[in-house]
């Protein structure tokens, strides 16, 4: 069984899940990549994507097509790359389980580490924006509120085939009493991982995730049309998933490194990174544009 919302879903286990979620998150983060690229397409802040093909003689050409339109290629590259680094960052997290069974490992259908998903799905996203000579800074900054989207569907994922991302033990004593249970301690019955969860249960972080994901794709949208150089808006992202990260990991049970004498997690480490970066991108980018950028990026419509 699956629970979702404190509702218990009447769908026999093992069922992919999670895979159906991110096949979801894929499709919606696409549709909002793909609508943002045609206002920046509009109004002249993204040109046309080249995209190489080899002709008959074997000379690579290339064709030019709005930028929109190389949207279902780059979801797919993205998805797979993302799924892949999930799998490997999770098993650099825990070298000693793969150690000791690294098919199992490999082939598990828990245990995804959403941050390793995060840079290799990235890394694989700008190998194709180089590809297709697309510029950086604004197909990142039309990426942004997409990725924040889709990382929030993918984590209804999680809650929902209880794949091991879920918090410390609930300390009970803290919960206002106008919360519901199932807010603040779940046992995720039949969860895919496996394991067995004693009553009250743990914080169900997948949802916590869930609800600032989406406030913070509610924040980028509304920050989309905003006035500064390119690229911006992606510092503001990287920030914004740093921090959420941040949040979570404190209610969270993920294996504590040492580096350089800071004890931490690994999704600890990359997001303070991120924040770094982000904090560093927003003070040198938040310079508005000329007059006549503003003017045209103005009348557009969303």
């Amino acid at each position: 069984m699956s629970t979702l919302f404190g509702i218990t879903l009447p769908l026999p286990l093992p069922l992919p899940m999670f895979g159906l979620f991110v096949a979801l998150a894929m499709l919606v983060a696409a549709h909002y990549l793909k609508r943002e690229l045609c206002r920046l397409y509009e109004t002249g802040r993204i040109g046309t994507a080249r995209v190489p093909h080899k002709g008959k003689d074997g000379v690579v050409i290339y064709t030019e097509v709005p930028p929109q339109d190389v949207v279902p290629d780059l979801a797919v590259v993205v998805m797979f790359a993302g799924i892949a680094g999930a799998r490997l960052f999770h098993i650099l997290e825990h070298l000693d389980e793969f150690t000791a069974d690294p098919w199992g490992m490999i082939f598990t259908t828990s245990g995804l580490s959403i941050f390793g998903g995060l840079i290799l799905g990235t890394l694989a996203g700008l190998f194709c924006v180089r590809r297709w000579k697309l510029p950086l800074r604004p197909l990142l900054d039309a990426a942004a509120p997409a990725m924040m989207l889709g990382y929030a569907i993918g984590r209804i994922g999680c809650q929902v085939s209880g794949d091991g991302d879920w918090g410390i033990v609930s300390n009970m004593s803290l919960k206002p009493d106008w919360l519901p249970l199932w807010t603040w301690a779940q046992t995720y019955e039949h969860n895919i991982a496996g394991v067995v969860i004693s009553a009250p249960g743990v914080y169900p972080t997948p949802l916590y995730e869930t609800l600032m994901g989406i406030a913070c794709f509610l924040l980028l949208w509304a920050l989309r049309k905003h006035p500064f150089r390119m690229g911006w808006l992606f510092s503001v992202y990287m920030t914004l998933a740093g921090a959420e990260r941040l949040l979570i990991e404190k209610i969270r049970i993920n294996p504590v490194f040492n580096v350089f004498g800071i004890h931490a997690t690994q999704a600890e480490i990359i997001a303070f990174l991120l924040i770094l970066f982000g904090l560093f991108g927003i003070a040198i980018l938040g310079r508005r544009l000329p007059t006549e950028r503003l003017l045209s990026a103005s009348a557009s419509g969303s």
